[in-house]
């Protein structure tokens, strides 16, 4: 006999509850409630209410769920996991089964394509030394990858330059182009920067044609460019703005090769690079760039994973062995084990690590860079770690004052971790958050906004208005310079702009996506829900819920005692594993991990993650605990 499963799926307000012996059936009672098992306030301070589109109706919901259902084969609990997401009948194949065939756009709809293409194709055709500005994070080393490789197997010389964040800082400057200049470039590709680059593009003119492949947003004057491709910029209508410059980058070397079809180039020793292979640079970069799972990117990040997953890669296969990641490559792997390691070098260490890891050709050179940089990470933390508690402090204290936005600094905080310390801090207290450190007379930081509100926008204005040095990005997370004089005029401005973040809570509320009995946390139920992956912005990872459950057994595990594994009871006599991760005792879930530790036979309603986990050849289920509750 099949184990019985039970969900929740509405809204907040109402909750519709199915019980199936096999398949979830649509028999069900609606039941008013203000909140998921009426927890307004969880034990992280959190409200629990039910995923549902803006505007959507409970019924035509569960219709549109039963007919995904039935129409593509899978079952009602998918089906209205897929219509609670905004997915249509009719975009639930390809939602499912993301194709490039099915979602590929033209370039040509990216303002300045064709012309960059043209340029491209020209440089390729009489083999010119092109060199390649990038960024120092995981989208710069990924695009300036893909375009080496690219234009190398085209028979081009190809320079590079990823310039050191603490002494070049974000962005082209006007020594290192010209050195390209004068190394013999006569083509400069700046990847995943130069949008706002205007003066120092200009020291370049007439010594080397310039092409931006970007995605920034920025407030100056057009970039001095031969062409800017840019799917953020003022002049775009191809309503690409999901894309990272590696995707941009990725789209510009279609629309290169087809522009050399048509001038009938006829390869350089052999047929192009199959640009199919370079999709796992573009899932890397999407993911870790934090870009909408959406539309395109969708078909990247799945087709992408599926390149990483072979380990043809010599960079990348090195460094998950380093961080000793043997099962299948997701996006949680990208975003948690191989980004905060290729981005630690370019915050703490040599900015180019991440390039030489990523077009590396020798497996043993590459396994050491792969070395190299798990040591910087650990370096990265070290320092990261020496910060938080003060900026949590002082975050704590300008929210008591009456602060909308979290805006930050200090004159020992290194500007290479800010960027994290701005995400914790935006995690923590649900605020849009900016941190500065200094360097060179300056404070510069980053920062990091909650869905909703548009940080590099405001980033923005305050440069329009003269308080800042330099400054831009988007919606989630920007970067900015200023003198630290001007810091006070700074917070209050962002205070202004932001006022709207002051009405948040002070933990995010809780999205969740269906109630699971506690016998149905089966890897079945897992390998079904994986069904909806990849996740990440723009498509979350399906939370549930788990009702009534007593602890029996937890312990603290890790080489840093961060985690806590639990085991836990049903009133109806199942078991199941559950992982608490970020429980040490300064982290967001203390609470929880005192209520497991102390073992109270309190029940709990927990909130979490179903996967399936494989370790030493054996597969099994486990819940990941994201928020909890007395029941």
């Amino acid at each position: 006999m099949s184990r019985p499963i039970t969900t929740s799926i509405p809204r907040r307000g109402n909750t519709l509850t199915v019980v199936s012996s096999s398949v979830l059936r649509a028999e069900a009672s609606t039941t008013v409630t203000d909140a998921v098992l009426g927890v307004e306030r969880s034990l992280t301070g959190r409200a629990w209410y039910w995923r549902m589109p803006a505007g959507a109706d409970i019924a035509a919901i569960e219709r549109l769920g039963l007919a995904i259902s039935q129409r593509h084969g899978v079952s009602d609990l998918l089906g209205r996991l897929i219509a609670t997401r905004g997915i249509g009948i009719d975009q639930a194949d390809t939602f499912l089964q993301p194709t490039l065939r099915a979602l590929m756009p033209d370039p040509s709809v990216l303002a300045g394509m064709d012309q960059a293409a043209a340029r491209i194709a020209a440089a390729i055709t009489a083999r010119e030394t092109i060199a390649i500005f990038g960024d120092y994070d995981v989208d710069g080393a990924c695009g300036t990858t893909l375009m080496l490789t690219v234009l190398r197997a085209c028979g081009c010389p190809v320079l590079y330059h990823i310039p050191d964040r603490l002494r070049e800082g974000y962005g082209p400057n006007a020594p290192a182009l010209l050195s390209l200049a004068e190394r013999g470039a006569s083509l400069i590709i700046c990847v995943d920067c130069g949008t706002a680059a205007q003066t120092a593009l200009s020291a370049v003119s007439g010594r080397a044609d310039i092409l931006v492949l970007d995605h920034h947003k920025s407030d100056t004057l057009p970039p001095a460019a031969l062409a800017t491709v840019n799917p953020n910029g003022p002049d775009d209508r191809s309503g690409l703005t999901m894309l990272c410059a590696t995707g941009v980058a990725l789209l510009t070397c279609v629309a290169t090769f087809r522009q050399l079809r048509l001038n009938g180039w006829q390869g350089h020793e052999g047929p192009p690079p199959d640009l199919l292979e370079m999709l796992d640079l573009v899932a890397l970069a999407t993911v870790c760039d934090v870009m909408p799972l959406t539309g395109i990117n969708r078909a990247f990040v799945t087709q992408g994973l599926k390149v990483m997953d072979r380990r043809n890669r010599i960079g990348i296969a090195a460094l998950l062995e380093v961080a000793q990641m043997t099962g299948r490559v997701t996006a949680s792997t990208c975003g948690f084990v191989l980004g905060p390691r290729i981005n630690a070098a370019g915050r703490i260490d040599s900015a180019d690590m991440g390039v030489r890891l990523l077009t590396a050709t020798d497996p043993i050179a590459a396994r050491d860079i792969a070395q190299a940089l798990d040591s910087v990470n650990g370096r990265r933390q070290t320092v990261e770690s020496s910060i938080l508690d003060a900026a949590v402090r002082e975050a704590e204290a300008r929210i008591e004052a009456g602060d909308a936005a979290i805006v930050i600094g200090g004159e020992d905080w290194h500007p290479g971790v800010v960027g994290i310390i701005a995400g914790r801090l935006r995690e923590r207290f649900n605020r849009p958050a900016c941190v500065a450190g200094s360097a060179d007379g300056l404070l510069k930081g980053s920062g990091r906004s909650v869905p909703g509100i548009d940080l590099g926008a405001a980033i923005i204005a305050a440069h329009q208005h003269g308080l800042l040095r330099s400054g831009g990005g988007h919606a989630m997370a920007a970067g900015f310079a200023l003198p630290p004089e001007s810091m006070p005029a700074f917070r209050t401005f962002m205070n202004e702009r932001l006022a709207a973040a002051a009405l948040l809570p002070k933990a995010a509320d809780l999205a969740l996506d269906a109630s699971l009995g506690a016998g149905a946390v089966t890897v079945a139920m897992a390998e079904e829900l994986a069904q909806l992956a990849p996740f990440g912005n723009g498509n979350d990872e399906p939370l549930l819920v788990l009702p009534r459950l007593r602890c029996r057994r937890a312990e603290r595990i890790g080489r840093d005692g961060g985690t806590i594994r639990a085991f836990l009871e049903s009133e109806s006599g199942y078991t199941i594993k559950a992982l608490l991760f970020r429980a040490k005792p300064e982290d967001m879930a203390a609470p929880i991990a005192d209520i497991l530790l102390n073992r109270e036979l309190r029940p709990l309603h927990l909130a979490g993650y179903l996967r399936a986990e494989t370790w030493n050849g054996t597969t099994s289920a486990n819940f990941c605990i994201s928020d909890a509750a007395l029941a």
